[in-house]
């Protein structure tokens, strides 16, 4: 998989991207992620690349002419399956969009900033728009990065133990079960004996039984 990612803040980008299974998946050549200045892409003084909005009101506007340059240079190398914009009114991110994604080859993610790119932008370059929740940024590159990373950990060859994600919360609309390690007993509390016994089918029946207790209690909206 190849992300790019339209930013005008780069640098907030780079660390996710330098640490842990995000990481290990890029030098694994397992996926690519891209940085892309859209300052680069104007012409105008002083790199600006945000304009006051027709009609008056608060706040600037990211302009297309730079969106336009920078997608359709990137568009000229290779075929997208997605160009998505990160906007706190776009679809909430959840396991099941992350599932879709994870199957894609080349996926362009643009980074709003301001009061928002010009709706122009919206009806003619973006094919999604992804929220990560009801509250707003003052930009999109954190959300891009939690995007990125729900994404990719999906891809085989990922995670050391593929089948871990298959068993993560939500992965079928339920909570994940308690989970313990060692030592089975620590200033009193105790493992339970049913994940000691060695009897599996007892043990993913227990898990489940488990899972769906804890969905109820905490998050009952997900059985509906």
């Amino acid at each position: 998989m190849r992300i790019d990612i339209i930013t005008v803040l780069p640098e907030l980008l780079k660390s996710p991207f330098e640490a842990s299974i995000l990481k290990r998946a890029i030098e694994k050549g397992i996926v690519e992620v891209h940085m892309h200045n859209l300052r680069d892409y104007t012409n105008l003084s002083y790199n600006q690349i945000d304009d006051y909005q027709f009609g008056g009101g608060a706040g600037m506007v990211m302009m297309i002419e730079p969106i336009d340059k920078c997608i359709s240079a990137l568009k000229e190398q290779r075929d997208y399956d997605e160009v998505i914009y990160m906007t706190p009114d776009g679809a909430t991110l959840n396991q099941k969009i992350a599932n879709s994604m994870s199957l894609l080859e080349n996926v362009i993610i643009l980074c709003g900033h301001y009061k928002g790119v010009d709706q122009r932008v919206r009806d003619a370059f973006i094919t999604k728009e992804i929220s990560i929740g009801d509250y707003v940024l003052s930009g999109g590159e954190l959300g891009a990065a939690v995007l990125c990373d729900t994404i990719i950990r999906l891809i085989p060859g990922v995670l050391s133990n593929e089948t871990s994600a298959l068993t993560d919360t939500f992965q079928d609309d339920l909570l994940a079960p308690p989970v313990y390690t060692r030592p089975a007993e620590y200033k009193g509390m105790k493992v339970p004996e049913i994940l000691l016994s060695g009897n599996f089918p007892k043990i993913e029946k227990w898990r489940e039984d488990k899972a769906y207790e804890r969905t109820e209690k905490l998050r009952p909206d997900l059985l509906k």
